[in-house]
C-alpha cells in the first residue's frame, strides 16, 4: 500500500514524495517555533501564533489522523539570456513566473487522496489536504518524513532538487509506513546570511519575517519604511537570494513537469505599465499567478519602491 501510495504521487508530477507519522513535532522544534514567536520575528503574521496546538500536532488536523504523505514539486526555472530594456522592469520570484502552485498541489492531492481510497476498500478512509493555508510546521514535517533537511536559509532542501521546490501534505487515516527523518545537517557556509539584502537571516539561524524582501512584497499590507524599501532593489514579489547563492542548489535538475506552466515575459515586467494597470490588466498577466493574491494595489505599491528606487541609481 505505501509503495502504491508514493508511485501514484509520482505518477501525478510530484518530484518527491515521503511519509511520516501525524503525531507531534518533537520538542526542539517546539521551543525553536516558540522562541521566534516570542521574539515578534512573524512581524504582521498574527495568523502565526494561532493554532499552535495544531501547528505543532498535525494529528490534531484530522481526527483518527495516521499518517502523512508529503509531497514536493521543483520550479527551479531554465536560464533565459537576460534582455535589456530602456524602461525600469521589475521581477518575480522564480516560483511566481509558474502557474498557482496552490491550484497544482491541491488538485493532484485530491486525486491522490482518491487513489488511497480506492485501494483501501472496503475500509473507510479520511483525508486532510494542506498546501499554506492549513496551521502546520511543514517543513520539518518535510524532513521528518525524509523529503530534505532545514538550511540556515529556513527552506527545506532536498538533496537532488535543491531548495526551490513546493510542499503539500496530506494528512489520512490511512496508515502507512514512515520514511527515516532526513538526518543531515545544513553545510554551515553562512552564504545566505551574507547576501541577505536586509539582514533578515542570522547566523545563529534566527529569521526576522519584519526584514524578509519576501514577507515585505507578499504579506506586508502597510507602507515599507524607507530603509527597507531602499534594499528591495527591483523585487517586485518575492526574492530569492538565500536560494540562488546555496551550494545545494548548484547543479539541480530544471523543473520538467509540462504541467506545471511556465511564463518566461514574467521575468521582466515594465514598472511604468503595472503603474498604469486597470483590474483587467492585473487579471490578464497575472490570472492563476501567485501574484494574483496580492491584489492590484499592493502590486502597484511594489512597483513604486521598485521605481524609486531604481530612479535613484
Amino acid at each position: 500500500m505505501t509503495q502504491h501510495v508514493k508511485d501514484t504521487a509520482k505518477a501525478l508530477g510530484f518530484d518527491a514524495v515521503g511519509i511520516t507519522h501525524a503525531g507531534s513535532v518533537g520538542l526542539r522544534d517546539r521551543e525553536r517555533f516558540v522562541r521566534w514567536l516570542e521574539a515578534g520575528n512573524n512581524a504582521g503574521m498574527r495568523y502565526m501564533a494561532r493554532n499552535c496546538d495544531k501547528r505543532m500536532n498535525p494529528g490534531l488536523l484530522l481526527e483518527g489522523a495516521k499518517s502523512i504523505v508529503c509531497v514536493a514539486i521543483n520550479y527551479n526555472p531554465p536560464e533565459m539570456e537576460a534582455q535589456s530594456s530602456v524602461v525600469p522592469t521589475g521581477r518575480v520570484a522564480d516560483f511566481a513566473l509558474y502557474d498557482d502552485y496552490h491550484d497544482f498541489i491541491r488538485l493532484r492531492l485530491r486525486r491522490l487522496a482518491e487513489a488511497i481510497r480506492t485501494a483501501v476498500v472496503p475500509q473507510s478512509c479520511e483525508f486532510k489536504i494542506c498546501v499554506d493555508s492549513v496551521p502546520l510546521l511543514e517543513r520539518t514535517i518535510a524532513q521528518r518524513a525524509g523529503l530534505g533537511f532545514v538550511a540556515v536559509n529556513h527552506g527545506l532542501i532536498h538533496p537532488e532538487l535543491g531548495c526551490k521546490i513546493l510542499l503539500g501534505e496530506l494528512i489520512t487515516t490511512a496508515e502507512l509506513v514512515p520514511d527515516e527523518p532526513m538526518d543531515r545537517p545544513c553545510i554551515g557556509c553562512m552564504k545566505c546570511v551574507r547576501v541577505c539584502p536586509t539582514g533578515a537571516l542570522g547566523r545563529d539561524g534566527t529569521f526576522d519575517a519584519g526584514k524578509c524582501i519576501s514577507y515585505l512584497t507578499i504579506e506586508h499590507k502597510g507602507e515599507v519604511g524607507p530603509e527597507l524599501a531602499a534594499k528591495v532593489g527591483d523585487r517586485l514579489f518575492g526574492c530569492d537570494e538565500c536560494m540562488n547563492c546555496c551550494p545545494h542548489q548548484l547543479n539541480v535538475p530544471v523543473a520538467a513537469n509540462p504541467d506545471f506552466r511556465i511564463h518566461s515575459e514574467r521575468r521582466a515586467i515594465s514598472l511604468q505599465d503595472i503603474l498604469n494597470w486597470t483590474q483587467g490588466d492585473f487579471d490578464r498577466a497575472f490570472g492563476g499567478s501567485p501574484v494574483g493574491r496580492i491584489g492590484l494595489e499592493r502590486l502597484k505599491k511594489n512597483a513604486r519602491i521598485c521605481l524609486a528606487n531604481q530612479q535613484r541609481i
